[in-house]
């Protein structure tokens, strides 16, 4: 398998980023003791949210999660009566897409170029998808016609897409297999959470009335995150219908804004934007290797050093490890941006993110073939 992957090692301070269904920070056991967690949906979420926001790919390349596609349609059909509303509804539903009350039964995940072509196909054949409205079961349209948007459902060539896949539940053949897999992130040491008992204060209460306004309180906890992602760069370039360069830009977007997201749960509260002190890759040919392993004992705080200096110093000696007893990748391409001031032994130290960009690039031309 030819691969990117990205190990990172990041201390937030008290925050509460990611939250449950009760309102409290995700946790997980690991290695027997209580630590802090990240869900792999939630970083994931991030990234995309970077990739639209930062000018890393552009708005052709990308892809939108939505139930709201009648909605997305309709904004490219505006010069039709009633933005076309029967055919698309009976377009989507002749994809076995069904719509209830002006949405789609669950979250669909399509590229806007898809999205383009969609319209395209339903304004050439707008007489043909005008008919009644039956739903999935009993749409009635053109088998020409069907066929025709199927082949519109081929991924877009939209990167994030590609990366995190798509699950069609009423359709699996039009599903797209994720390029890319992320680990929850989880604390390299064992945490306990703790709680913010606040009040505020009613700023018309009259002088005598010194009561609080309301009163509550938030659960928190602060932690150094492993982190860890790897892309399948075959897998990529084959959901990118074979487009090398957009793979390329793609993997690279990906390396930029992996590090530099996480979710921004309760941020108003906490403000813990705390970049990475830490930003690896490894890229080359061979099997995947989450490093998690490292901190399966918890690391805790000892002669004086910060624990993301010491979790490094393990992540470090976990790589050494496994080298020796597995092998590296080969080819194999490697570097880190270190801020701990830990020895990193054979693993390349680097500046800046944008130097380990420029030394992953070097690596994914090769193993891309670009």
């Amino acid at each position: 398998m030819k691969l990117l992957e990205i190990h990172v090692i990041q201390t937030v301070a008290p925050s509460n980023l990611n939250r449950d269904d009760t309102g409290s920070p995700k946790d997980a056991l690991f290695g027997g003791y209580r630590r802090a967690r990240i869900s792999s949906q939630a970083q994931k979420r991030a990234v995309r949210l970077a990739f639209r926001d930062w000018p890393l790919l552009s708005q052709e390349e990308l892809a939108v999660r939505t139930k709201r596609l009648l909605e997305a349609l309709g904004d490219r059909l505006q010069d039709l009566p009633d933005g076309g509303g029967r055919a698309v509804e009976n377009a989507l539903n002749a994809l076995g897409l069904g719509v209830k009350e002006g949405k789609t039964e669950y979250l669909l995940f399509l590229g806007h170029r898809e999205l383009d072509r969609l319209a395209g196909i339903i304004r050439e054949n707008l007489e043909a998808l005008s008919g009644e409205v039956k739903g999935k079961k009993e749409a009635k349209v053109p088998e020409e016609v069907k066929k025709a948007l199927e082949r519109v459902l081929d991924g877009g060539k939209a990167v994030d897409l590609a990366l995190f896949g798509r699950m069609l539940a009423d359709r699996p053949e039009l599903g797209v297999d994720a390029a890319a897999q992320v680990a929850h992130a989880l604390s390299t040491h064992k945490v306990d959470r703790e709680f913010d008992f606040y009040t505020a204060v009613d700023d018309l209460n009259p002088k005598e009335d010194t009561g609080a306004g309301m009163m509550g309180d938030v659960e928190f906890y602060s932690a150094t995150l492993y982190r860890y992602a790897v892309v399948n760069l075959d897998l990529l370039k084959g959901n990118l219908q074979g487009d090398k360069d957009l793979a390329l830009r793609g993997a690279l977007a990906f390396l930029e804004a992996f590090p530099l997201t996480l979710p921004s749960g309760k941020q108003n509260s906490f403000a813990a934007h705390n970049p990475p002190l830490f930003v690896a890759f490894r890229a080359g040919e061979g099997m995947p290797r989450n490093l998690a392993t490292a901190f399966e004992d918890p690391v805790y705080p000892k002669d004086g050093k910060p624990l993301s200096a010491l979790s490094v110093e393990r992540l470090v000696a976990e790589w050494k490890k496994f080298d020796e007893a597995y092998g590296p990748l080969r080819p194999e391409w490697k570097g880190a941006v270190n801020l701990t001031g830990v020895e990193l032994g054979d693993l390349v130290g680097l500046p800046n993110l944008s130097a380990l960009k420029a030394k992953a690039e070097e690596a994914l031309r090769a193993l891309l073939e670009v």
